[in-house]
């Protein structure tokens, strides 16, 4: 069961049925889904991977996935899940564009993260970001993510690997 997770200004947990047009009206928006998976999706293609967030990845318990809250609305959508892409964990967050710049993505991306290290025990965890996703890239790398490689999209763009490794001890 995804736990619940609170950082200094937000809250992490489960999404209720009742945020479906917060999460649409945040994977419909170009300007954040432009970097997520394979881009924008058509709306009815959002809700359908709403539904499956309850019937598939809660129900059978796959991974966790979050609603991310600041003062009790729903400003970004965080998850962390095993992928053949990087054979380990990746990270997967996005904030509604009026978030960004406010270091939030940065207090995002570190407790995702440290669950990762903490509670599933990982000692690496992956991040993939397109190229041109400057500030996506520049929050993981002054988390300590690190480049690991390059992988060619079909669309002919790349999308780099990135990976943030638990200090010892």
């Amino acid at each position: 069961m995804t736990p619940t997770l609170r950082t200094e200004r937000l809250l992490l947990e489960p999404y209720v049925p009742e945020d479906e047009e917060g999460f649409v009206a945040l994977f419909q928006d170009r300007r954040v889904s432009q970097w997520m998976g394979d881009g924008t999706a058509t709306e009815a293609e959002d809700r359908a991977l709403f539904g499956r967030v309850f019937t598939k990845v809660y129900a059978q318990e796959l991974f966790d996935v979050w609603a991310v809250r600041r003062d009790g609305l729903l400003i970004g959508h965080a998850e962390i899940k095993p992928t053949d892409t990087v054979q380990g964990y990746e990270i997967i967050y996005a904030l509604t564009p009026d978030a960004w710049g406010s270091g939030l993505g940065r207090e995002l991306a570190e407790a995702i993260v440290a669950y990762g290290f903490d509670t599933l025990g990982l000692t690496e965890v992956y991040a993939t970001v397109a190229a041109p996703n400057s500030a996506s890239l520049a929050v993981l790398n002054r988390i300590g993510f690190e480049h690991v490689r390059d992988m060619a999209e079909d669309d002919g763009s790349t999308t780099h690997v990135l990976a943030c490794h638990r200090s010892p001890g």
